[in-house]
């Protein structure tokens, strides 16, 4: 479980956390899947996403990240799902991702899953898949998935997306409850 609190500790009035395997355990193909509830509320932004081990090396977005879900409280019924790499990203403005609306997403445990091949990544909401990022090249600005990545969940209060429209402090504390991490490895 990852909480968002307003509790001012250690002067930093909003805490929060993530969990990630870095240095612990990488992910090359397979399936991730995690079945957790989200929270909802307006300044909310949980998120399970992978980054590229050789980040320090290579530096964001040449890394590559795999957003497997992400939700913004103040359009909570929308899961979304994105690739950023050199070539695609928010930050030019070339992002590839896509959504799904969820029949009130926070009231229940899903499962968030990225099924992640040599040639494509495929992503699932519960058995839905609805985004597909399929390999255009082997140019490592546009694939650059074929490198171990390890694994985040965070719950963020706020920031550049998620507190766009504000925080709603009366709903704290937020909670991210997380049932399950589950790694398939193909053979």
């Amino acid at each position: 479980m990852i909480d968002g609190r307003n509790d001012n500790w250690t002067g930093h009035p909003i805490t929060t956390a993530s969990l990630t395997t870095k240095g612990k355990r990488t992910f090359l193909y397979g399936r991730v899947a995690v079945r957790a509830k989200i929270p909802a509320g307006r300044g909310t932004w949980p998120a399970i996403w992978t980054l590229g081990e050789n980040v320090k090396k290579v530096g964001w977005p040449a890394c590559g990240e795999i957003d497997i879900m992400e939700n913004v409280g103040f359009s909570p019924q929308k899961i979304h799902a994105n690739i950023h790499c050199t070539a695609y990203n928010h930050v030019q403005h070339t992002g590839r991702g896509a959504s799904l609306d969820a029949d009130t997403p926070w009231a229940q445990f899903h499962e968030y899953a990225v099924e992640w091949y040599e040639d494509r990544l495929e992503f699932l909401f519960d058995d839905t898949r609805y985004f597909i990022f399929r390999k255009e090249s082997t140019d490592s600005a546009v694939w650059p998935f074929s490198k171990p990545q390890y694994l985040i969940l965070n719950l963020a209060i706020g920031g550049s997306w998620g507190g766009q429209k504000g925080i709603d402090e009366t709903l704290f504390p937020y909670r991210f409850e997380i049932d399950y991490v589950r790694y398939y490895q193909r053979q």
